[in-house]
């Protein structure tokens, strides 16, 4: 199964949130590569990942770094996969 792809927006909830800084070395892409489907945008080749089940698993979602008090190792993404047949997951993270 292949999941069309979402644009998903960081839009702060709270104050908490809406203080997050950016830091001024941080290309302006990180924080907007955030998504829902379609394929990953990964920095470096990935298996795809098989179930325990034996199945296939579908890329579901990425999740991007925010800011350096939210950074996923260096500038960042974790990369989520959902078997459809058994709804487990597999998730990890790569970075540039």
């Amino acid at each position: 199964m292949k999941i069309p792809p979402f644009r998903l927006d960081a839009v702060p909830i709270n104050g908490e949130a809406a203080s997050l800084e950016r830091s001024e070395w941080l290309d302006p892409v990180i924080g907007t590569r955030h998504k829902l489907g379609g394929a990953p945008d990964l920095d470096h080749e990935q298996d795809i990942p098989i179930c325990a089940c034996g199945e296939t698993m579908t890329f579901y979602a990425q999740l991007d770094s925010m800011s350096d008090e939210v950074m996923i190792a260096d500038a960042g993404m974790i990369y989520v996969y959902l078997c459809f047949g058994c709804f487990n997951t597999h998730s990890f993270v790569q970075s540039g």
